[in-house]
Order: C-alpha cells, then sequence, then structure tokens
C-alpha cells in the first residue's frame, strides 16, 4: 500500500479543470519548487554559453566559414517552435508542467549522448543533428520553465522571480566560456575535439540524473482553472476572449523574435569580433573576455530584479531594451577596447529583456497560459534566423560591421517595450499584476471546498438538473 500511494502521488497528469490553490502560493510555498526549476535555467545558460565557444572552435578545427558555423545555431533555436508549439506543449496541456520538464531533460540527455560519435567522427552536420535533438529538449523545458516561474508564488513578484531565476542562466552562460577556454582553446585540435566528447558525456549522465530528481520531487501543478481564477482575481480578463484574439500576446512573441535574435547573434560572433578588432587576441583570450561579458550580463539580471521591487518592470524593459540600441550602435564603426566595451555595456542592458517579455506577455492570459506561453517560447526561433544572417554579413564585409543586423531586430522589438508602456490596452493588464494581493494574503475559498472548479461536463449535469 506505502509503494501504491508513493507512485501515485508522482502521477505525471494534472487535471486541468481542477483548482489546486498553486496559483496563490505564497513566497514560502513557492521556496522549493522555484529553486528546483531554477536549476534548469543554469543548465540551459551552460548549453547555450556552450555553444558560442563552439561556434569558433568548430570554425578552427573543421575549417568552416562563419556563416556555415552558424548551423549550430540554427539547428539549436531551430527546434524551439517544434517543441514549443508542438510536443512540448501538448504534454504541458495535456499532462502538466512536472512531465514537460522530464520529458525536456530524457531528449537532452539523448540529444548529448548522440552528440558523442558526431565529435568521434568530426562530422559537423552529425553535431548539427544532435544539437538539434538538444534543442527540442531545452525548448521543452523552456516551455515549461518559464511560465512556471512567472506563475508560482505571488503575481505582484512574477517579474522579479523570472530575472532572478534567469540571473542563474546568465552564470551558466559565464562558466562555459571560460570552461572552453581551458578545455577547447588550450589543446591541439585532437585533444579539443576528445575534450568535447567528455563534456556531453558528462551533460548526458547529469541531466538523467535530474530528470530521476523531478521525477521524485512533489511540486504545485498549476492548472488552466488556477489561472483563470487569478486572471479574474486581478481583474485582467484577457481570457475572456478567443486565444487567437490574444494580440499582446502575439505581438510579445515578435518581440521576442527579434530580440532572441539580436541576443544569439552578438553572442555567437563575439569571439570573432575581438578577433577582428583585436588581432593581438587569440582565442582563448577572446573566450576569457566572452566569459566577462556574459558576466555583466549575469550581473544585470540580479541588478535588474532588484530595481523592480521600485520601479515598475515595464519600465525597466523599456529604459534598458533603448539602452541596448544605444550602445551598439557604435560596435559598428568602433575597433579595439572601444568597441569591445560598447558590446560589453550592450551585454549587460540585455540581461532582463527575455525574461520580462515572457513575464509581461503572459499576463492575464488566464486559461490560456500554457497555449500563450509556447508561442513565446517559439519566439527564440529568432535565435536560428538572425545568426546565419549576421554570419553573411560578417562574411561579407567584416564582423563589425554585421552588428548592423542585431541593431535593426533590437529596434523592431522595441515596439512592444513602447506598446506595454504607453498604449493602455497594453499597460493596464500589466499595471493589474503589479498590484494585486493574490498570494500575499492567504488561500481564497472557492463556492463549495475550495479546491475544484467545474468541468464543462459536470456543468452540463448539473445545468440539467436545476431545469
Amino acid at each position: 500500500m506505502g509503494f501504491k500511494n508513493f507512485i501515485k502521488r508522482r502521477s505525471l497528469r494534472a487535471k486541468d479543470n481542477q483548482r489546486t490553490r498553486a496559483s496563490e502560493l505564497t513566497l514560502r510555498e513557492s521556496l522549493y519548487p522555484i529553486c528546483l526549476v531554477t536549476l534548469l535555467f543554469f543548465l540551459w545558460g551552460f548549453s547555450y554559453g556552450l555553444l558560442d565557444t563552439l561556434n569558433k572552435h568548430f570554425q578552427n578545427t573543421l575549417n568552416i566559414t562563419k556563416s556555415r558555423s552558424s548551423g549550430l545555431q540554427a539547428a539549436y533555436f531551430g527546434a524551439y517552435p517544434l517543441a514549443s508549439l508542438g510536443h512540448a506543449n501538448w504534454i504541458l496541456r495535456h499532462y502538466g508542467y512536472r512531465a514537460t520538464f522530464i520529458w525536456g531533460l530524457v531528449l537532452y540527455g539523448i540529444g548529448a549522448f548522440i552528440a558523442w560519435p558526431c565529435i568521434i567522427a568530426r562530422s559537423f552536420p552529425g553535431f548539427c543533428m544532435a544539437i538539434f535533438v538538444i534543442g527540442n529538449g531545452l525548448g521543452s523545458l523552456e516551455t515549461a520553465a518559464n511560465p512556471y516561474i512567472t506563475v508560482c508564488g505571488p503575481p505582484r513578484y512574477a517579474e522579479i522571480r523570472i530575472n532572478f531565476s534567469q540571473a542563474f542562466n546568465g552564470i551558466g552562460t559565464v562558466v562555459a566560456p571560460v570552461l572552453g577556454s581551458y578545455v577547447f582553446f588550450a589543446f591541439d585540435d585532437e585533444t579539443a575535439l576528445r575534450n568535447v566528447q567528455w563534456v556531453y558525456l558528462a551533460i548526458a549522465i547529469f541531466v538523467f540524473v535530474l530528470a530521476f530528481i523531478f521525477w521524485l520531487s512533489v511540486i504545485p501543478e498549476i492548472t488552466d482553472a488556477d489561472m483563470a481564477f487569478q486572471a479574474t482575481e486581478t481583474h485582467a480578463n484577457a481570457d475572456d476572449k478567443p486565444f487567437w484574439k490574444q494580440y499582446r500576446l502575439f505581438h510579445a512573441a515578435f518581440a521576442q523574435f527579434c530580440y532572441t535574435g539580436a541576443q544569439i547573434a552578438i553572442a555567437s560572433y563575439f569571439i570573432n569580433y575581438i578577433r577582428d578588432t583585436q588581432p593581438d587576441a587569440d582565442d582563448t583570450k577572446a573566450s576569457q573576455l566572452l566569459a566577462g561579458a556574459q558576466g555583466g550580463f549575469a550581473a544585470g539580471r540580479f541588478f535588474g530584479s532588484a530595481l523592480m521591487r521600485y520601479v515598475r518592470p515595464r519600465k525597466v524593459f523599456l529604459v534598458f531594451l533603448t539602452l541596448c540600441i544605444i550602445f551598439i550602435a557604435p560596435s559598428i564603426t568602433q575597433r579595439g577596447w572601444t568597441g569591445m566595451s560598447m558590446l560589453y555595456v550592450t551585454l549587460f542592458f540585455e540581461s532582463i529583456c527575455f525574461p520580462t517579455i515572457v513575464a509581461l506577455g503572459m499576463r492575464g492570459l488566464g486559461r490560456h497560459t500554457k497555449r500563450g506561453s509556447g508561442w513565446l517560447v517559439a519566439g527564440v526561433m529568432g535565435g536560428a534566423a538572425v545568426p546565419p544572417l549576421t554570419g553573411v554579413a560578417a562574411d561579407y564585409r567584416n564582423t563589425a560591421f554585421s552588428m548592423l543586423v542585431p541593431l535593426c531586430f533590437f529596434v523592431a522589438a522595441s515596439s512592444y517595450s513602447i506598446a506595454v508602456n504607453f498604449v493602455p490596452s497594453y499597460r493596464d493588464p500589466a499595471d493589474a499584476f503589479s498590484t494585486t494581493d493574490v498570494g500575499l494574503t492567504g488561500h481564497h475559498d472557492d463556492e463549495e471546498s475550495g479546491a475544484k472548479v467545474i468541468g464543462d461536463d459536470e456543468k452540463a449535469v448539473k445545468a440539467e438538473i436545476e431545469s
């Protein structure tokens, strides 16, 4: 009986027509699940940072062009919409968050194992295939983790929570280039490729262990009924409209596409930028400088999270994205330490943009929250589209000139930051969540037991009885 209850408590299916009160979690109640899910942010930050380092490494060891090396980014981020709008979103809507976390970790582990023989064979297309599987795994994790952190706890602090958790993503992007500078660039090509194999084997083992930990852990499942209740309590009832009329969501997804594409393009060609503008810097030095820039990126997230405690998140978002545009522009024409410092400052102000777009884009979606999160994560596909364009510009002229491409996409993304600050239909739902007391004043009771929302079938039966 004890074993049966043990297995039953770890069921991966959650009923979406039942309220679990998970949308009303207090700060203390949400602490453990947030800490566990934050581990995933570090994991894909490390994977993403490793990709930026391998981009330059494969240019050296496999003698491929800058534009072809961007195939890594195309495979990685091109997998995201397949996960966030396809298999991962289906699992999220039919089973729940924990099932999606485990699914994403298993895919990540499988992709890491596939990478092993591809590296031995020195097959760049094969390695891109492995990265595509890894991208599906990480896309699945992001599909669940970003909305989970946003809704797990008091809505008032959603942007602060997701930016704080995403800061550990930034730490992962710092660790990976540092590792790359000592493990990839400090050895001859043959030894370096062997080291890449061992890194991916270690990743595979780690993520499978983490998947087992998630299966053992009992974390709150946040259902559609919970999110509908939260939207009602905050008076941001955007979920009253059909999903396809959630124009604020689709604008946020467009901004995510443009912003993420620009961010990935800058990081992907940062080492090339250093080599082109500072001829005396070798790959090891350039990789260490990338780690420093990613350190500024992580610091920006901690700083932005603290700032949002006192300034509305939408205002912080507007200022940070505007400063990204201002500081990347000089990097196109400047050289040496001046150009590099402009990219450093740009990465610092990029920090809060991605998670804040997610949090603001999900405001008031209610029962559409899980489906909407898929569209916001699908915007990450910009990371597959913009780096190849940047690579073509770099091959055509030089890497500094190619920074014009992410500048244009930053400008396009700013349309959302302007709308959410100055258009009432965007601004009011965001502000409604910033002032609500849900999760701060205890749980609300439903009309009967406080735990169950009547499903469609039950409503029909009840109406028939009453008639």
